[in-house]
Order: structure tokens, then C-alpha cells, then sequence
């Protein structure tokens, strides 16, 4: 196995009635607060009201930036870096899901550039500093809240680009699963989806590395599958939520990756998909992974099969294993498109294959598919997403 570093430096407040932290925690970094959010969600649930009374009590000063987007764009970015210099903002506060935290990232390391912010994502600038990040989650998917990373698209060329920088590590993240009562079933089905395949995309590796991480991992995925549909049925059930979101954060923030080199696959596929058609990234996720699954199984990856559908899915061990490999395929189709509800082509949500070749040939130059869980060139990628017609 490969040697690794391990280093999340986030504080969390897991739990409810945790947001009497807050203005403590702002003041660490200075008086001037950026808030930051999306379509004002957060108003109607009166968390709003919530966070603005703490940032109020601790004699901070407030500014906001409103409407980011759910595949947040680059303007929002530059809009909220403006923001930053005239105001001097001191520290940033994401209220949102992955989208608000990602594009709240990129903004605090917008804040020490004088140029459009695209040119930090098609890395013509280092990204060396980045404003204090301190995020409340009101959505179980992405992980954003415990990781340096986030995705941002710019509508104008067609673009989604996702990156990493230490410096963007959220310093607090308060994770209420109280704040993702309100969340509907479609976004839950998706947050879940998300979830899934950011293990997925870890776990389907051929390197060799610690049993304990595949265990973990594993039981990550078991209990999205039991707990998203919980969710779903009964909105404000606190077990399910608080295992949804605690699971959101540990599924991608780094810890399992242990030191495995293998690079993503569904991830570059699925930001082209929704770079030109705007759909909801987990969604475009649902549609592909099992797809991935069924075009990477062979008798040279059949065994991570396997240990899958016996693990995960406690498919009778005695069976073959290319058996055992395919229908554990067919059950993460079950779970996607029956249990979770969500629609299960591209044709379904008005996706045709007149990009297929322009969008492969973006997923494979974002690098990193020739090195997968099995290497995929042009011709793959645009195989995968015919399968998803």
C-alpha cells in the first residue's frame, strides 16, 4: 500500500442548538461577515433570522451576497470577491448546501486577486490565501462542508470545472441535521445519490490498501441505502438525517482515500453533463454510475465486484462471482430508480447525444480518466453516456 497524510483541520458542531457558537467562532477572525447564501431558502425555515441575531450579539458587522446558484457560477464568484475588497471583508459564512460552501470557497481565495476569478479555475493563478470559511449546512450531499474543494461553472463556455486548494478548508462547520428537515424528497433522493457515488468512486480501485477503509466504506454505503429512504418517508426523522449528513461529510473529505492513486471517473462525465444541460449534479450522477459499473466489469475487476454485492448488499457469497458482480449492479439500479425515485435516462430529462463527442473529449482532457478504476478514453466516455440514453 502507498503511504498517505491525513490532515482535516475543521472544528464541527454536530448537532442541534449549536448555532450559540457562532458569533465566538466569526469573532476569531475579525468583525467584518460576508454572508453568503442561495435562493433564500434559509429565510422561509428562519434560519435566517437565526444567524443574522448571533452575528448581531457577538457586535459583528454584516454584508450578504444572495442567489448563488445551484451549480454555482463563476459571476457569483467575482460578485462575492468584489465584496470582499471594497468592504474588507474579514471571514466568509456559507449558509447553504454544497453549492453556497463551493462557491464561498472560490470567493475567499477571489478576495486576494485582482483578475476574473475563471482564471483561478483554469489554473493561470496559485491559489496561496483564502479568507477564514465558516459554513452552516442546510444539505446532505456534497461533503463540501469538510473538504478544500469545490466546482464552479461558467455558463459562457460551457465549463464546469471542480478544484482543490488547502488554503479553502472550511475552518467551523456547523452540522444540524435539524436544518435539513425542510429539504424535499427529490433533493434528499439526490443529496443521497451524490453521497453514494463519492464512495463509490474511492472504493471501485484495484490498488491495494487498508482493509479497514474498504470496511468503513462500505458501511458508509449501507447506510445511505437505509437511511435515504427513511428520509424521504419521514422528513424530520432525526436518525435518519443526522446518519445522511455525518455520512455527506466522511464520504469525501479524504479519509478514505488512505492511499489509494486511482483517479475519479463519474465525476469528469457527469460535469460535462451538467456544465451544458444544468441539471442537479446528483442526478446526472444516479443516471451514470450504473452505467460506469456495467461498462468497467470484467474478469480483471470482477473480484471488487464481488466483495461489493457480498458487503454492501449481503448477496449469497457462494454464488460466482461475476454472478454476484452483475447483480449487485442490478440492486444499485434498484435503489437508484425505484427506492430513491429518480429518473433513470437522459432521455427522460430531455438529454440527446448531439454533445456526446464534444463532452467526452472535455471529461478526458480534465485528466485523471486515463488512470481510473479502468482507464477510459473518448470512445469510452461516449460509449457510457450512449448507455444512458
Amino acid at each position: 500500500m502507498n503511504n498517505f497524510i491525513y490532515d482535516i483541520p475543521t472544528r464541527v458542531y454536530f448537532g442541534e442548538n449549536q448555532l450559540g457558537h457562532l458569533g465566538e467562532e466569526l469573532s476569531k477572525y475579525g468583525k467584518r461577515v460576508l454572508l453568503t447564501y442561495g435562493g433564500g431558502s434559509i429565510k422561509k425555515t428562519g434560519l435566517y433570522d437565526k444567524v443574522v441575531a448571533e452575528i448581531k450579539n457577538a457586535g459583528l458587522e454584516l454584508f450578504e451576497l444572495s442567489g448563488i446558484e445551484p451549480n454555482p457560477r463563476v459571476s457569483s464568484v467575482n460578485a462575492g470577491a468584489e465584496i470582499c475588497k471594497k468592504e474588507n471583508i474579514d471571514v466568509l459564512l456559507a449558509v447553504g448546501g454544497g453549492s453556497v460552501i463551493d462557491c464561498t470557497k472560490f470567493i475567499g481565495a477571489a478576495a486576494f486577486y485582482d483578475g476574473d476569478a475563471w482564471n483561478i479555475l483554469m489554473q493561470k493563478v496559485s491559489v496561496e490565501k483564502c479568507l477564514p470559511i465558516i459554513n452552516i449546512l442546510t444539505l446532505a450531499a456534497t461533503g463540501s462542508e469538510m473538504d478544500c474543494g469545490g466546482v464552479i461553472s461558467n455558463p459562457e463556455t460551457k465549463d464546469k470545472i471542480g478544484l482543490m486548494f488547502p488554503v479553502m478548508q472550511p475552518k467551523v462547520s456547523f452540522l444540524d441535521p435539524t436544518s435539513t428537515y425542510t429539504v424535499s424528497k427529490y433533493q434528499t433522493a439526490c443529496g443521497a445519490a451524490d453521497m453514494l457515488n463519492h464512495i463509490m468512486e474511492v472504493y471501485f480501485n484495484m490498488n491495494q490498501d487498508l482493509y479497514m477503509l474498504d470496511t468503513v466504506m462500505e458501511g458508509l454505503m449501507k447506510t445511505i441505502i437505509k437511511y435515504a429512504p427513511v428520509a424521504m418517508k419521514e422528513p424530520e426523522n432525526y436518525e435518519a438525517r443526522a446518519n445522511l449528513m455525518w455520512t455527506s461529510s466522511w464520504a469525501i473529505n479524504g479519509f478514505v482515500n488512505g492511499g489509494k492513486r486511482q483517479a475519479w471517473s463519474c465525476h469528469p462525465m457527469e460535469h460535462e453533463i451538467s456544465a451544458y444541460y444544468d441539471i442537479t449534479h446528483g442526478l446526472g450522477l444516479a443516471i451514470l454510475t450504473p452505467r460506469w459499473l456495467e461498462y468497467t466489469l470484467d474478469e480483471t475487476t470482477v473480484s471488487k465486484f464481488y466483495q461489493f454485492g457480498c458487503n454492501v448488499f449481503g448477496i449469497d457469497a457462494s454464488l460466482p462471482q461475476m454472478e454476484v458482480a452483475k447483480k449487485s449492479i442490478e440492486m444499485v439500479k434498484e435503489f437508484l430508480f425505484q427506492t430513491l425515485e429518480l429518473q433513470s435516462t437522459f432521455t427522460e430529462i430531455g438529454i440527446d447525444d448531439s454533445n456526446f463527442e464534444i463532452m467526452a473529449k472535455k471529461a478526458v482532457a480534465s485528466g485523471g480518466l486515463g488512470f481510473a478504476f479502468k482507464p477510459l478514453n473518448e470512445e469510452d466516455v461516449v460509449k457510457i453516456f450512449k448507455m444512458c440514453i
